[in-house]
């Protein structure tokens, strides 16, 4: 059975890439203008971390994007000499020139109507890569930026215009790129396990209502003890380093560009869940969330202790009294779309599958076939497998005992 591919490109799509590209060109904006505002206000110290966290997942995600031109077949490759593709990765500037290079095989796609096969497997394969490369880029600069944001308007009770709409970008960013990366995996499935609204809205609520106490929580310790924050993210981006280690991820070319994988993946997995083990998450997801449980409240305890009582600081009592109930409310979203929403439980509901159905997995999912099986994004295959709980070779074994089924008849 040929692999997946996404439903064809069309103008919307097109759009949703442009306007996806802008956001990426605001953020980075919206980035500078704040830590100009910092360096003018007399806080070069804080317009350095901002410029550092921004250069930091710039370059992570510049090497991510090289790594993976390096490893794409010759035939996706944008009809311009390697040195100056390496040379606009080197100067941070790989993954606009990606978002560049999909728009202009997006319009070829829509308005020259290009609708064979390889136009569309080309367009699909892209738009999976800047998918992933921006969840990296969000969650390696924006989620960051957001604590540093939110920790300087509580540590001086104002907001600045700069840094107002630095949080606007900065969630714009993290919803799109969440959203994104998810629909990018149920491309992968047929038409009517696509992501719909409803889904969105449930997939977008949860992973807000757990991302923002997290933020919130880790601020509020920040204001406390700054340089001790500099000890908590090491620590516990190890923890997680480790645990992404120990469930055996094969998601590059090589053991070192993989190794790279698992560091930027334990950054995510400090603010947000993420997952990268193929099979059931149940134990995997009740484990990681026990762990940040205990490890938000003992930060926001060690808040309460050195700070409570202080009128000074007493309006975000109530504010950090919320965060308990609104992390659980986030997981009680996260079993409502697990239970309902997800492609898995919908196969239930419909009763079932045929195991000789060559469009099939072994849960019973349907999956899109192209004609162009070396055009497919292999990473997002391998994600979408881990996301989706499909073991691809009993799939492809399936397969094969359907054809010799029809050879026999």
């Amino acid at each position: 059975l040929p692999p997946p591919m996404a439903p064809r490109f069309g103008v919307v799509q097109l759009v949703l890439a442009a306007l996806g590209t802008a956001a990426a060109v605001l953020d980075v904006l919206v980035d500078g203008w704040v830590a100009a505002e910092y360096a003018w206000g007399g806080q070069p110290g804080l317009a350095a971390l901002v410029l550092a966290l921004l250069a930091a997942a710039s370059l992570a995600t510049q090497a991510c994007s090289w790594l993976w031109y390096r490893s794409d077949p010759p035939a996706l490759h944008p009809d311009v000499p390697q040195w100056l593709v390496a040379l606009l990765h080197l100067l941070q500037l790989g993954f606009f020139f990606r978002c560049l290079h999909a728009l202009k095989v997006g319009w070829k796609v829509c308005w020259e109507k290009a609708e064979e096969e390889e136009e569309q497997s080309h367009i699909a394969f892209l738009s999976h890569d800047i998918s992933m490369l921006r969840l990296f880029e969000t969650f390696l600069e924006n989620t960051p930026q957001l604590t540093l944001l939110l920790y300087v308007i509580l540590r001086t009770n104002k907001a600045e215009p700069s840094q107002g709409l630095g949080i606007c970008t900065a969630f714009l960013c993290v919803a799109w790129s969440l959203l994104d990366y998810h629909k990018s995996l149920r491309s992968f499935l047929q038409h009517k396990y696509e992501l719909s609204w409803r889904s969105s809205i449930i997939y977008f609520l949860w992973n807000l209502f757990l991302i923002c106490p997290r933020i919130l929580v880790v601020a509020l310790f920040a204001l406390l003890w700054p340089y001790a924050v500099a000890v908590h993210f090491p620590l516990v981006w190890l923890a997680m380093f480790l645990w992404v280690t120990l469930q055996g991820t094969d998601f590059m070319e090589s053991s070192g560009s993989e190794q790279l994988y698992r560091a930027m993946v334990a950054v995510i997995l400090y603010f947000s869940w993420f997952n990268v083990a193929q099979g059931r998450t149940l134990y995997r997801s009740i484990i990681y969330h026990g762990f940040i449980l205990v490890d938000s409240t003992l930060l926001a305890l060690s808040w309460l202790w050195c700070r409570f009582p202080s009128d000074e600081s007493s309006y975000l009592i109530p504010l950090l009294s919320a965060a308990l109930p609104c992390y659980l409310l986030g997981l009680a979203l996260r079993v409502t779309y697990y239970k309902w929403l997800h492609p898995n439980m919908r196969v239930q509901q419909e009763g079932g599958y045929d195991v000789v159905d060559a469009n099939r997995g072994t849960d019973g999912l349907e999956f899109r076939s192209v004609s162009v099986p070396d055009l497919v994004n292999r990473r997002m295959q391998w994600l979408a497998q881990a996301q989706f709980a499909i073991s691809w070779p009993v799939r492809q074994h399936f397969h094969n005992g359907a054809a010799a089924l029809e050879s026999a008849v």
